[in-house]
């Protein structure tokens, strides 16, 4: 063989080589690259925890001095974490629906807690009556007309658990493939949820593992709303730094509630998930406690005043969201749009009230938020504004009230400067009738009962 035919074959089989071992190592690359995994392809399961009568102020990170919550503290040091959220109303049913409709009351029609209850009928013959089923069922439906969050991600292949409170039926009827729920009012067997066992949540995880689909978890038990019957454990702690036994037990109940939350963000971590889940938090509303008493106070759930409306609002995606607390304003009507987004799910978010919490630009944009509080009982099942109690708006750090002259014929229209007065003691409306004129002309462009 004469040396230049060696010379090509030596060359040739360089070449091939090279190829060879270029494809090898491409392979590899692709194989080991984080942006191929499937664990970035996999779309992220959602965990959406829901507090129930709880107040903005009753947590670590929000500065309450006796009150321990280390795994809620945990969660908003990873999340973006909005200190100054709010729902649009203060009552249970009317919140959630709201949570998982990204709409208001007046546009979502569920406004109270009940239907319309005859004056001489006692509340327990009238949760037995054909009345007050034939009204929930009406309610029922108004949700059932509106797209919900479980609604649209079943459809891309999620499987939704409910558990906890729901008031609209059995747990399909809201979307959900997989829940608790059986139909009765507040949540039946979904109530056992977090004051029982954890389990169900955790046979869910396993069953989405199995069937390799991603999840997404209602978590919205019936914590710290009473019955407060914390662990003795915890109540003997807070026995010695309160002189109330029912501020005791409504205290224990928030830590009850802050552990259950710790169950759930550690079987993220042990099942791996914890990267590539959304977590959100909210409360549904505000609850000051009695201190001579087993009910609330005044100015908190069902009120129009921050004690019932305001909460902290938290989003975790590790890796994707910066961990950071902002004072910008957020609500409750804007977890549906930031999950659509954060998703890449087309969905009609154009008719939705919320915005983007992720878009940064849309949140420092945001300057005003708005909501309404209805009667507990519905007056009128079909026509919101026969419900409305108040209308209420922040502009900056003033906030305006404005009563429904049927329904609160002896209020006034209120303003407060939260930024000087967060608890509301001092009414500066008729210090600033301008300031009343020109915010009211802002509430009725939004909503005109």
């Amino acid at each position: 063989m004469n040396r230049v035919n060696l010379q090509k074959i030596s060359a040739f089989v360089f070449c091939q080589l090279s190829v060879f071992f270029w494809g090898v190592f491409s392979l590899g690359l692709l194989a080991f690259s984080p942006s191929t995994s499937l664990a970035q392809k996999a779309p992220p399961n959602i965990v959406l925890i829901v507090s129930d009568d709880h107040a903005w102020t009753d947590y670590g990170f929000m500065g309450h001095p006796s009150i321990h919550t280390p795994h809620l503290d945990r969660l908003s040091r990873e999340s973006l974490t909005f200190r100054r959220g709010y729902v649009p109303s203060s009552l249970c049913c009317p919140s959630l629906a709201t949570i998982i409709t990204g709409k208001y009351p007046h546009q979502h029609k569920v406004t109270s807690n009940d239907p319309p209850k005859p004056p001489t009928m006692a509340n327990g013959a009238f949760q037995r009556s054909a009345n007050f089923l034939e009204g929930r069922e009406v309610m029922n439906r108004h949700l059932e007309s509106i797209p919900t969050l479980p609604n649209i991600l079943s459809k891309q292949g999620y499987l939704c658990l409910q558990t906890g409170k729901w008031w609209q039926g059995h747990f399909s009827r809201g979307g959900f493939t997989h829940g608790m729920t059986k139909g009765s009012r507040h949540g039946d067997e979904g109530l056992s949820i977090g004051r029982n066992s954890m389990q169900p949540i955790w046979d869910f995880m396993d069953e989405a593992a199995s069937e390799k689909k991603p999840f997404f978890v209602w978590y919205a038990p019936l914590m710290p709303h009473d019955p407060h019957t914390p662990p003795a454990r915890l109540l003997d702690k807070y026995k010695g730094i309160t002189p109330s036994p029912f501020i005791a037990k409504y205290w224990a109940m928030v830590e009850w509630f802050d552990e259950t939350v710790g169950e759930l963000m550690q079987q993220l971590d042990e099942r791996g998930l914890a990267e590539n889940t959304i977590v959100l938090y909210v409360a549904d509303n505000g609850w000051i406690q009695n201190p001579d008493g087993p009910k609330y106070a005044e100015k908190s759930k069902q009120s129009q005043y921050e004690g019932g409306l305001r909460t902290p609002i938290m989003i975790r995606w590790p890796g994707k969201i910066e961990p950071k607390y902002s004072d910008s304003l957020a609500q409750s009507i804007d977890f549906f749009p930031t999950l659509m987004s954060a998703l890449k799910i087309k969905a009609d978010t154009d008719s939705l009230p919320g915005i983007d919490l992720l878009d940064e630009s849309k949140v420092s944009k945001r300057k005003e938020i708005f909501g309404e509080c209805f009667t507990h009982n519905a007056v009128d099942l079909n026509v919101p504004s026969k419900n409305l109690r108040w209308r209420w708006m922040i502009d900056g750090s003033q906030k305006l009230i404005v009563p429904d002259p049927t329904n609160e014929p002896q209020a006034k229209v209120e303003m407060y400067d939260l930024a000087e007065d967060p608890q509301e003691l001092n009414d500066i409306a008729t210090q600033l009738p301008d300031r009343v004129t020109e915010l009211t002309a802002k509430l009725n462009r939004w909503w005109t009962p």
